[in-house]
């Protein structure tokens, strides 16, 4: 066993000692041993492993600057502390760093040197061998820097429990504790840095973008929560590439194939920035400018990609940086490093000759050919890629603060902060370890570990409890992932003007403990887009759609492809890119542009509108008519022409016609539920009160006429009472329909939205249409008999009621309520109350020129017409009319019975009218002097019937010759009941009544 344990020890240092040679690590002794893995290069040659011999180890190339410096800040870190009274006193932190050259296998290789040594320690072989070279255990391991070389360190330190503190692997799916049992890290994980992409790019409204990653557990997993995060925010991914940085040229071909044709034009990167230098080179080539690049904190500010040769390409960068922290005495340090004094320090020999150019003549291995160097190079060949005669020799006298290098850059430690934090928090832990009283302890029943004996474990327990206030004064303890929060600063990439190198300028921060929405800040004012312009370029798959329109699908197409379309009537749109168009409320219609709602039109019969005031003209015009005939009628209320045509009755027809033109004017104006109420029942009541004085009117002359010799009884019911009756009954009718329309369905205003959209129309909602049409159906079926009446005494005389003129005035009625049913309803909205104000105006109209305007004519412009003696002599032409028809009527009945009997002839009988057959009167006087004569000395009217002429006679003599008058009346009335039928007799009746 014991001979066993001792070529096992012999073959594990014989083979570390092959793979890690003095130059190839930086270590120092002490009673507790830390481990690092930095990426002091940029990769691995490649190299063709035929196995026709012994495999040998890749080398490393392309010199990493700020790994170096990373390493420096570990290293700062542990002499800091192993300097503190305060601090591990009395104890002395060693370290055993190695170079990943950003490699898995070379981590692997570094991981094994840990573990293979923790391994040895557990064997206790003390007391068999006498080992002077022996080195303690590694208790933590400080690093690695990618998230993919820290996957696979981590499955390999967890299998031992040994803590890894990453100052730079910010993966997601390092926060599974169940794969990454002694992971922790002082770096935010990606989750919030890819919520943060996808807030800025929500911020710059843009929504059409392409996704590289690298294809390794960093870009992946990032890569995979911001598509998350932008599908919450409908951003689309035009294109999803993998890149790596031994990806062969063809595959990278592929890819600029694809961001050239793509017309996103930001692009979201989560990788490093070796994987995504060979891809950024072949873009430059091909020039493809007009790109925004949204980088994260991996390559946001690497020294591979911030080159000014490459700014033309990408100096739209908008990037993620770590919050900077201070390094007090960092500077200096840095300052004081040399080949020489760095004894501790393998890689001391090969930073000097990258950054001098030149090589150590002392060096074991030959040092790289010269190249061309300036600030932020990094892609000078490692040792052993060339000969002593391609550089000079290094003097060891050079000055480091002469040359520019991303080494010296220590204006914002990010990753080195990190790297000062990791070895910080592991020396909090060591420092809880030492204090540690028994009993208070984190192990088993409060126990407490012995520092001088500490393990792995014990430190990995102390670090998961952890909190200390760092040298900012700020809190650092890990969460149960091992996290720890943090925020993030975001820069912009400037060309400085001083020396033309790429500079980040911080243009916000995104803080990851606000509230939703208040995260994110940034100034605009300080972003330079492509290294000039203030203005947000646009990456969207279409335009932005305007305020007034909405997005519009196209199928097939992403949903962030669509096209504009206009909101629809009534309806809009206030905002940019609105998915859906909002509807107006009830009252408002939108405005032509479609942005905002506007209230909609108010329309109603106005009395400001010309249609309503030409109604209102005419209602007034017409009640003034009216008004007027009124006042001659009463002016003239005892001349012959008021007394013929019923005095009484005229009057309560004038005031009916002024009521119907009154009424009129409430369909005029803004309807109110009142008004709705009244206009209605007033205009059916006035007309209907109209048309029952004309009724009454005409019936009584007609009924007189024809009715036999009146007695006081006929004067009794055909005088005013029995008039007024029958109009209060006839109007009492429409007053009954009325009441009962207004209690069972009362008419009330009405705000129309239906007719039109865009217009409100303030109508009367008639309650009943029912109701309505028994209002107008009884005053049409009132005029119809009224019209009966009228024609059926057409041929009375003219003084008495006009019979041509009322038949036509009916037949105007008629007329415009026929019309007025189809137009009422065809039309609409305040076209309905017009329509009914002039069917009233119109027949109102009617009835007042037919039934009065001849008698005002009569009374004002021919008052010689206006006379008794012309009254009646009218009224006798038509009673002598009347009899001599009966009289030849009876005499051709006469005639015809005598012929019958034997051709005896008929004598005519005698009577004061004389008749003359086939002749003339021989000496006719001028028409001017008969008139005159007649006036005089009576009337005489001749009427010619098929047989021959009749002349009728009759005088009248002044008042003061009425005892001769009253004699010669009686005489002839003796004569004329003698010769005459019952009909003249009951005509002749009627002159004193008028």
């Amino acid at each position: 066993m014991t001979l066993y344990s001792c070529c096992l020890i012999l073959l594990l240092f014989t083979w570390d000692t092959a793979a890690y040679g003095p130059n190839q690590r930086a270590q120092k002794k002490g009673d507790i041993i830390l481990g690092g893995l930095f990426p002091i290069h940029f990769g691995v040659a490649a190299k063709d492993q035929d196995l026709k011999s012994r495999p040998e180890s890749v080398e490393c190339i392309r010199y990493n600057f700020r790994g170096f410096r990373w390493l420096q800040a570990m290293i700062f870190a542990i002499e800091e502390i192993n300097s503190s009274p305060t601090l591990l006193p009395n104890m002395t932190l060693g370290y055993r760093i190695f170079d990943t050259c950003n490699t898995v296998s070379k981590a692997l290789e570094a991981t094994l040197s840990f573990v293979a040594q923790n391994k040895i320690d557990s064997l206790n072989l003390d007391e068999f061998c006498n080992c002077s070279e022996h080195i303690p255990s590694t208790i933590a391991v400080v690093g690695a820097t990618g998230s993919g070389i820290s996957t696979a360190v981590a499955n390999l330190l967890g299998l031992f429990y040994i803590p890894q503190v990453s100052y730079a692997s910010s993966s997601r799916l390092l926060s599974n504790k169940n794969q990454f049992k002694s992971f922790l890290r002082t770096i935010p994980n990606d989750e919030h840095q890819a919520t943060a992409m996808a807030d800025i790019i929500e911020y710059f409204r843009w929504n059409w973008v392409g996704t590289i990653a690298a294809d390794d557990d960093y870009g992946r997993p990032g890569i995979e929560k911001f598509r998350e995060e932008a599908e919450e925010r409908d951003i689309c991914i035009d294109f999803s590439e993998l890149i790596s940085q031994y990806s062969d040229e063809e595959e990278i071909q592929q890819v600029v194939e694809v961001i050239q044709n793509s017309t996103a034009r930001v692009i979201v990167v989560f990788s490093s920035g070796p994987d995504l230098e060979p891809l950024i080179k072949e873009i430059v080539r091909r020039n493809i400018t007009g790109k925004i690049w949204l980088a994260s904190e991996a390559w946001a500010s690497s020294s591979l990609i911030a080159m000014p040769e490459f700014f033309r390409v990408i100096g739209s960068t908008i990037g993620f940086a770590l919050k900077a922290g201070q390094i007090p005495g960092f500077r200096e340090f840095l300052q004081k490093v040399h080949p020489k004094k760095s004894t501790n320090n393998g890689f001391a020999k090969e930073f000097w000759e990258e950054t001098f150019n030149c090589y150590l003549p002392d060096g074991s291995k030959n040092s790289p050919a010269p190249t061309s160097f300036h600030k932020g190079h990094e892609e000078g060949l490692g040792a052993g890629n060339g000969t002593a005669a391609f550089r000079p020799p290094c003097t060891g006298d050079e000055n480091i603060t002469s040359v520019e290098t991303p080494y010296m850059d220590y204006t914002h430690l990010r990753i080195s902060y990190n790297v000062y934090l990791a070895v910080y928090s592991i020396a909090h832990a060591l420092q809880d370890i030492y204090t540690c009283t028994p009993g208070k302890g984190l192990f088993t029943n409060g126990s407490c570990a012995d520092i001088k004996k500490v393990e792995a474990w014990q430190v990995l327990k102390h670090l998961r409890h952890l909190n200390f206030t760092n040298n900012m004064g700020e809190q650092v303890d890990f969460d149960e992932f091992g996290d720890l929060v943090g925020n993030y600063s975001i820069i912009n990439w400037h060309l400085s003007p001083e020396d033309g190198s790429v500079v980040f300028e911080e243009v916000g921060h995104y803080n990851v403990y606000a509230k939703k929405g208040e995260r994110l800040f940034i100034n605009e004012n300080k972003i330079l887009w492509s290294g000039f312009s203030k203005e947000v370029p646009f990456s969207n798959c279409s335009r932005d759609c305007l305020p007034g329109t909405r997005k519009g699908i196209i199928e097939g197409e992403p949903t962030c492809c669509f096209e504009c379309v206009d909101c629809p009537d009534g309806e809009y749109s206030d905002e940019t890119d609105a998915s859906a168009c909002d509807k107006c409320p009830e009252d408002y219609w939108s405005n032509e542009n479609h942005t905002s709602c506007i209230p909609k039109q108010i329309e109603f019969l106005s009395w400001t509108e010309p249609f309503g005031i030409a109604l209102t003209l005419f209602a007034v015009l017409g009640i003034f008519l009216t008004s007027f005939v009124l006042g001659v009628f009463t002016k003239f209320r005892n001349t012959p022409i008021v007394k013929a045509t019923n005095r009484e009755l005229s009057y309560l027809l004038l005031f009916s016609l002024l009521c119907c033109f009154s009424s009129s004017l409430f369909f005029i104006g803004e309807p109110q539920n009142w008004t709705c109420r009244l206009r209605q029942p007033a205009f059916g009541i006035s007309f209907v009160l109209c048309i029952s004085c004309i009724l009454v009117k005409t019936n009584r002359v007609l009924l007189v006429f024809e009715a036999k010799i009146p007695t006081s009884l006929h004067r009794k019911w055909w005088g005013l009472n029995l008039q007024f009756l029958l109009v209060f009954l006839c109007t009492f009718v429409q007053i009954v329909i009325c009441v009962i329309w207004l209690y069972t369905a009362p008419p009330s205003s009405y705000r129309n939205h239906e007719l039109e959209d865009e217009i409100i129309f303030i109508t009367c909602h008639e309650g009943s249409l029912m109701a309505l049409g028994f209002l107008i159906g009884y005053t049409c079926l009132l005029a119809a008999i009224c019209f009966f009446f009228a024609f059926k005494s057409r041929k009375l005389p003219e003084n008495f009621n006009e019979a041509k003129f009322i038949t036509f005035s009916m037949l105007i009625f008629f007329i415009v309520w026929i019309s007025f049913i189809p137009a009422y309803a065809s039309t609409y909205g305040k076209f309905v109350s017009a329509v009914e104000v002039i069917a009233i105006l119109a027949a109102s109209f009617g009835l007042l020129a037919c039934i009065f305007f001849n008698k005002v004519y009569i009374i004002l412009f021919k008052p010689s017409r206006n006379t008794i003696e012309e009254v009646r002599c009218s009224t006798a032409a038509h009673a002598f009319k009347v009899a001599a028809r009966a009289t030849l009527r009876r005499s051709n009945v006469s005639r015809k019975r005598s012929n019958s009997l034997g051709g005896s002839t008929g004598s005519t009988p005698s009577s004061s009218i004389s008749s003359k057959s086939n002749h003339e009167d021989p000496f006719p006087l001028p028409a001017s002097a008969e008139r005159q004569r007649q006036q005089q000395r009576g009337c005489k009217q001749k009427v010619s019937f098929g047989s021959g002429t009749v002349t009728l006679s009759l005088s009248f003599e002044e008042p003061q010759k009425n005892a001769m008058a009253n004699k010669n009346a009686k005489r002839r009335n003796s004569l004329e009941a003698q010769n005459s039928d019952d009909s003249l007799m009951r005509h002749r009746a009627l002159l004193p009544l008028q």
